[in-house]
């Protein structure tokens, strides 16, 4: 990859946002349940999956990063990991905050997740360590820590980039004869022409909220809604092209697999990537995910652009996101976790990211194209094209609660227990109540 087209890639990103049984010792004890380590000073370190377990080549790599640090390190420096699920991660991590137990190191998502900790003090400011020794200048581009910065300090450091994009299988795809989708209604007659050959058209998960509200973002943005409007009351959440996002997820929703209201997203893409549906609707996030659990799938797996609205908003723009690494302002060896953050950033861990994991690098690391995985190239054209980037909307509103009642009133919707009149307003009524 030359660092031109990366160095662009990322300056495409400056609206990115994004997006364990607990029980270790916290950063205020500066001791973690990582057995007899020759005195080494111990941090923990806070992630989404269980990196023992685990099949997704992300987690894989991140476990690697942590293995590296403990050989070299030895004596030193220990960092034993608190893992946990998506879907719990940050309840799990907030009840440490609220404990007075807060991880030394922490995945966070940058936006109003990261707001979070940088508000209350909890996060601490990594500035003066990036600029030290010229760590900040392997990053490709300085835009890569736009989501996290605030008042000109930067409170988290970006691991790689990805997009939300849709998978399809390329064999369901032609022997169903069905071209590859460019606008919303060519989605819909090939979801239906997939049906009649026989295939289940779309899995996604309702189960995890976001998943399904990712979904709507695209097309609350695909419509042009204007979300500063309505988050300040200039509009209100109850209009044309919301009730149409509504009704026109309800229109996709007769081609989702039957189980979609329960289902969780890893069982919603286990579904795609063992063949039981033609289309994920996710992000290159997944791609470590799908071909860590199925390597022979990956010469199935394409990859294309979130359709067009005919008549509707650029149909260039990609929801974009990043893991991203935080520090507890009260982290008794801030050397130890700074030198961990270093390992996650290095040239070993962001060639893997882009080899072995399918997402961008954020630093200058030059990696080896037909080494990385097939669907990478995909994403980085649909990168390469894209006008701008926008975030999760649960991630993009003015709080977190704003952004997970977002995503309930969108499965809601789904599940008929409301109309997208009645979803929208419910939206309306909370922003009066709790926001504006």
């Amino acid at each position: 990859m030359k660092k031109k087209l990366l160095s662009i890639l990322l300056t495409a990103t400056l609206a990115i946002s994004t997006l364990a049984g607990c029980g270790a010792s916290g950063s205020g004890s500066g001791t973690a349940s990582g057995g007899d380590n020759g005195g080494a000073e111990e941090i923990t370190w806070m992630f989404w999956d269980d990196l023992n377990a685990t099949e997704d080549l992300i987690s894989l790599g991140y476990k690697d990063v942590i293995d590296r640090f403990n050989k070299d390190y030895e004596g030193v420096y220990h960092v034993t990991p608190v893992t946990t699920n998506l879907e719990e991660y940050y309840t799990k991590l907030n009840a440490l905050v609220a404990s007075g137990e807060t991880p030394d190191c922490f995945i966070v998502s940058p936006g109003p997740n990261l707001t979070t900790y940088v508000d209350p003090g909890v996060a601490a400011d990594l500035t003066p360590y990036l600029e030290a020794d010229g760590w900040k200048d392997t990053f490709s581009s300085d835009s890569v820590f736009s989501q996290q910065t605030y008042d000109g300090k930067i409170y988290a450091v970006p691991l790689n980039i990805a997009a939300a994009c849709v998978f399809y299988n390329t064999e369901m795809f032609e022997k169903a004869g069905v071209e590859v989708p460019k606008t919303w209604d060519e989605l819909l007659a090939a979801c239906d022409k997939l049906q009649k050959a026989g295939y289940t058209p779309i899995t996604i998960s309702a189960g995890t909220a976001w998943c399904l509200s990712m979904l709507c973002a695209y097309l609350m943005d695909r419509e042009g809604a204007s979300l500063a409007d309505m988050e300040s009351g200039k509009e209100s959440w109850v209009n044309d092209k919301t009730i149409d996002v509504g009704n026109k997820m309800l229109e996709l929703s007769k081609y989702f697999q039957p189980t979609a209201a329960g289902d969780t997203n890893d069982v919603a893409t286990a579904a795609f990537y063992n063949e039981e549906a033609a289309i994920l609707i996710q992000g290159s996030w997944a791609i470590g995910q799908i071909n860590g659990s199925n390597p022979a799938f990956e010469e199935k797996c394409g990859v294309f652009q979130f359709p067009a609205l005919d008549g509707g908003n650029d149909p260039n723009r990609v929801i974009a996101k990043s893991d991203s690494l935080a520090m507890s302002a009260k982290t008794e060896h801030p050397e130890a976790v700074i030198a961990l953050m270093k390992y996650f950033t290095d040239d070993t861990a962001q060639k893997y990211t882009a080899e072995k994991g399918g997402k961008i690098p954020v630093t200058n690391v030059s990696y080896d194209e037909n080494a990385a995985p097939a669907q990478l190239a995909y994403v980085m054209d649909i990168f390469k094209n894209a006008s701008g980037t926008f975030g999760f909307l649960n991630e993009s509103l003015k709080t977190t609660e704003a952004g997970s009642f977002f995503d309930d009133q969108m499965v809601s919707i789904y599940l008929g227990s409301q109309t997208p009149e009645q979803g929208f307003q419910s939206i309306e009524d909370w922003y009066v109540d709790n926001i504006r």
